[in-house]
């Protein structure tokens, strides 16, 4: 039985991440390398930035580039954390998103190599060895399960979408047992934001198609703030009282937004806005001076820095405008 993890046990890894934040990319940083006039120029600023490993826009090269980034970062800090299940919380997405490759791949016959991301807590190997002899016994429990409910929906049905919900209902359950586990209040409450993003987004899709509740039923996600049953009765009265459910919540732009775009249009304005209601929470971090809060802010943020910088230099590398480009970027420190 682990011991009792106590807040002031973060105060070296809260100190270290104080100093670590400062070299995240601020808005500045990034405005300089999105108004760079050549894509040299913007790998220089990166490079002087604390990523030296950048050295091109190809897209299968940037994303080795930022998963030994990422990499580096989740080895470092697991090491130093007192309870490495905080960082498990970042990883286990990729033995989620790993799994579906590989189900998917052998499905059709395909090499998934380059597919998939060596970050998660389970080796890309041992994953390929426990699917190809169907023995997940030495896998953890819910990703067992998952693995082998998935496949059985992609078995009976060829239908990889049908497959990719039961891994990410599976991997949200996962997230949100590994977050009560650590008896974090912060973890959790991160966990559920992201849920209740992910239902709000289902959510106006499932109206946009004009899909019924039935449909929103299956691909709606447990364990969020947000009561599905509410959310479902939004969809049966074809989006009225979307607004009034998350007024009073963190999602009250999004849902405002997403109001005026239940008929058409882009969504881009509203992804955006469901990704700054999570980062919303996540600033509650800042003013904790110690404890766990600090390391899960952190970790969000670099995840967020690796998927703006992802946007921003495939975006540069196939001549997007600095005007699109900028409205696809998430939040980042100011």
């Amino acid at each position: 039985m682990r011991n009792p993890i106590k807040d002031t046990d973060y105060l070296a890894i809260s100190a270290r991440i104080k100093a670590m934040e400062t070299t995240l990319l601020t808005r500045e940083r990034m405005e300089q390398v999105l108004e760079a006039k050549t894509d040299d120029e913007a790998l220089k600023l990166l490079q002087e930035s604390g990523y030296p490993q950048l050295r091109g826009t190809d897209p299968t090269a940037l994303d080795a580039a930022l998963s030994a980034a990422r990499g580096e970062s989740f080895a470092d800090l697991t090491d130093s954390a007192p309870d490495p299940r905080y960082i498990d919380v970042f990883r286990l997405k990729y033995d989620y998103h790993n799994i579906k490759v590989l189900l998917k791949a052998a499905a059709v016959g395909a090499n998934p190599d380059h597919m998939l991301a060596d970050m998660g807590r389970v080796s890309v190997q041992q994953l390929k060895d426990a699917l190809a002899g169907n023995e997940t016994a030495d896998l953890p429990p819910m990703l067992a399960a998952a693995a082998a409910e998935a496949k059985e929906v992609l078995d009976t049905t060829r239908d990889p979408q049908l497959s990719d919900i039961v891994l990410d209902r599976w991997s949200y359950r996962d997230m949100l047992a590994v977050a009560e586990a650590t008896g974090s209040a912060f973890l959790r409450g991160y966990v559920q934001v992201q849920i209740d993003a992910a239902n709000l987004r289902a959510l106006v899709r499932t109206l946009r198609m004009g899909k019924n509740e039935a449909f929103l039923s299956g691909v709606l996600f447990e364990g969020g703030d947000i009561p599905a049953d509410a959310i479902l009765k939004v969809s049966a009265d074809k989006g009225a009282g979307l607004k009034e459910l998350y007024e009073p919540t963190r999602f009250r732009e999004a849902a405002e937004c997403a109001q005026e775009s239940l008929h058409g249009g882009a969504l881009t304005e509203f992804e955006r806005l469901c990704d700054d209601a999570v980062s919303d929470y996540l600033s509650g971090a800042q003013f904790v001076p110690f404890g766990e809060a600090p390391l899960v802010g952190y970790l969000a943020a670099r995840e967020t820095e690796y998927t703006n910088l992802r946007i921003l230099l495939t975006g540069r590398g196939t001549g997007l405008s600095p005007d699109v480009i900028r409205s696809r970027l998430r939040g980042c420190q100011a």
